[in-house]
């Protein structure tokens, strides 16, 4: 590995629960399954940790049950903490999961949301770091206003920033600030169709965008590649896109030429939806396998 993930974003507790369908206004449908989750941030970072990187985890959490769970679970996933727990609880994501395998987010705000510019000071990258923004972090002020302080200091560290999906709901000048200190952009289709009209975001230097079991396509250098996916058995899509994210960040830092780690994080996000559950990201061995099976397969081809 040539540095760690600093993961600037929000681990907050997932409360999820399965349906059959979503319920319609002012209707009630049962779940088949209900459970408390760390999530959020926590499912990259997870995925990034069981791919060999060294992560820490910069953003804030909380005092309470909530926070006291995601700070179990980074531990168990060998995470590095830098802040102290904030007086408040860490938030909370209702995560609806339909028979198709697909998710519906409710998020409410907590501890994660109160990062200062103070906080990130504490931070101390190292060289070879690579740097994790979520556009969920540009929605919340403090913690923009936080960003947006920070990361001209970055320099020559990487910054790889997710979008997310409420990427129109981010401010054209809030956009205009953080991508001029972004190298490698993560979104899936949907949000990358949101971020084509944003001034700057054809600057970045390397755009991945995932298009589902096709795969995802990496634009580097005024070329655009697609990179195959693997064939999948839906279970639940929850955690997909933060499984190829955080795979896709902890294959740069081995070093690993970007369609080579996109290949992996395809291979990681392909198993991630075959799991119930948000962070579901295999281990390197995992992907490992699955990369075997599929050449012998296309070999017999």
């Amino acid at each position: 590995m040539t540095g760690r993930l600093v993961h600037t974003g929000q681990a907050i507790v997932d409360l999820v629960m399965r349906v059959e369908a979503l319920p319609p206004a002012g209707g009630d449908v049962l779940a088949s399954d209900v459970r408390f989750t760390a999530g959020g941030g926590f499912n990259v970072m997870a995925a990034a940790a069981r791919a060999g990187a060294e992560v820490v985890y910069a953003g804030e959490h909380g005092t309470g049950r909530f926070g006291d769970l995601v700070r179990e679970a980074l531990a168990a996933e060998g995470v590095e903490l830098v802040q102290t727990p904030a007086a408040a609880d860490t938030g909370v994501c209702v995560v609806l999961v339909d028979a198709a395998g697909e998710r519906t987010f409710i998020t409410e705000t907590g501890a994660e949301g109160t990062l200062t510019a103070e906080h990130l000071h504490r931070v101390r990258p190292r060289a070879g770091d690579l740097v994790y923004v979520t556009g969920y972090s540009l929605l919340r002020e403090s913690n923009r206003d936080a960003l947006l302080a920070w990361l001209p200091s970055m320099g020559e560290h990487r910054v790889l920033l997710d979008s997310g999906p409420l990427a129109a709901d981010i401010a054209p000048g809030v956009w205009r600030a953080v991508l001029p200190h972004v190298d490698i952009l993560s979104c899936n289709a949907a949000e990358a169709a949101a971020m084509s009209t944003v001034d700057g975001v054809e600057a970045v230097p390397v755009r991945v965008t995932r298009v589902g079991a096709e795969g995802c396509d990496v634009a580097e250098n005024g070329v655009t590649v697609r990179v195959p996916g693997f064939p999948a058995d839906p279970v639940d899509t929850n955690g997909a896109g933060d499984a190829h994210a955080g795979v896709l960040a902890a294959e740069l830092l081995r070093g690993e030429p970007i369609l080579v780690a996109a290949r992996r994080a395809n291979a990681a996000a392909a198993i991630a939806v075959g799991r119930y559950g948000p962070a579901t990201s295999p281990s390197r061995a995992e992907v490992d396998e699955l990369l075997a099976r599929q050449e012998k397969a296309d070999h017999r081809g």
